[in-house]
């Protein structure tokens, strides 16, 4: 009797949200099952009701956002919560879900108020994500010409993009927890003495592991090295290992000798 009792309780709970047309929690997410009614109310592009910019768009089970370093990331909503299943399963509670309203709480306890767009030209903005990513073949090169020991010498850098992705979490203006990625570099150092070769090597991040801690490396890029100076230890260059689109770098010394012999040192700044 008394499970009957509950069932109809809960039965009647439910009845009761599907009526309003608004997500209201009764049980912990942890113990219920998915919202797939909920889930494709949210089908369709959302904007900010604040600023009308685009914020994602839902089709299926992933949200896609319009920015195309930001991949797309599957969902759920269970209970009173909607579930970001990226990295790690991020949790924004939701206090109101409509046809055309969208309203959850971002992790600084900022309410973000969506609504769906009816504007046509806003799926322009999602153009680009069904495109493959393009992967750019250009080289930048540079040639530097230095005196050493009263000979000339040639220090040539070519930046190489790669197909080595390198993925990095961030945060987009609505609080919500998105996950970019960006092409790492393979950066070819050369020294050269009229047409002799005193120095040919690639360089990739994974040179400098041992100087880098591994948890900042493993979102990190080569981002380039760039000629110093020389003097009469050889001619030093500057390897820049930055997280993309961040402050956030270390700078390594690249010294290579008169008898093409290479140090890394990791410098103080």
């Amino acid at each position: 009797m008394l499970a009957c009792l509950i069932l109809s309780i809960l039965t009647v709970s439910c009845k009761r949200n599907a009526s309003t047309g608004e997500t209201v929690a009764s049980l912990t997410p942890d113990v219920l099952a998915e919202d797939t009614a909920a889930m494709h109310r949210l089908r369709g592009i959302w904007v900010n009701q604040e600023n009308d910019n685009v914020v994602f768009k839902v089709e299926g089970d992933s949200i896609f956002y319009p920015d195309e370093t930001i991949l797309p990331v599957s969902f759920s909503i269970v209970g009173d919560s909607l579930l970001l299943n990226g990295e790690q399963v991020r949790k924004y509670k939701i206090t109101k879900q409509g046809d055309y309203v969208f309203d959850f709480v971002s992790p600084s306890g900022e309410e973000v108020r969506l609504r769906k767009s009816d504007n046509a030209e806003d799926s322009l903005a999602f153009c680009i994500v069904h495109i493959k990513p393009v992967i750019y073949t250009e080289v930048t090169k540079r040639d530097t010409v230095v005196m050493q020991g009263g000979e000339r010498f040639h220090c040539y850098v070519f930046v190489n993009p790669s197909r080595n992705k390198v993925y990095k979490t961030s945060y987009n203006d609505e609080g919500m927890k998105v996950e970019n990625f960006y092409y790492d570099n393979v950066i070819h150092l050369s020294v050269f003495h009229g047409n002799k070769r005193v120095f040919s090597r690639d360089f990739t991040k994974k040179d400098f592991r041992e100087m880098v801690p591994e948890t900042f490396l493993e979102h990190a890029t080569l981002s380039d090295v760039t000629f110093s100076h020389v003097d009469e230890n050889g001619f030093h260059f500057d390897a820049k290992i930055c997280v993309p689109d961040d402050a956030k770098c270390y700078i390594a010394e690249v010294l290579v000798d008169i008898d093409g012999k290479h140090n890394l040192m990791l410098m103080d700044y």
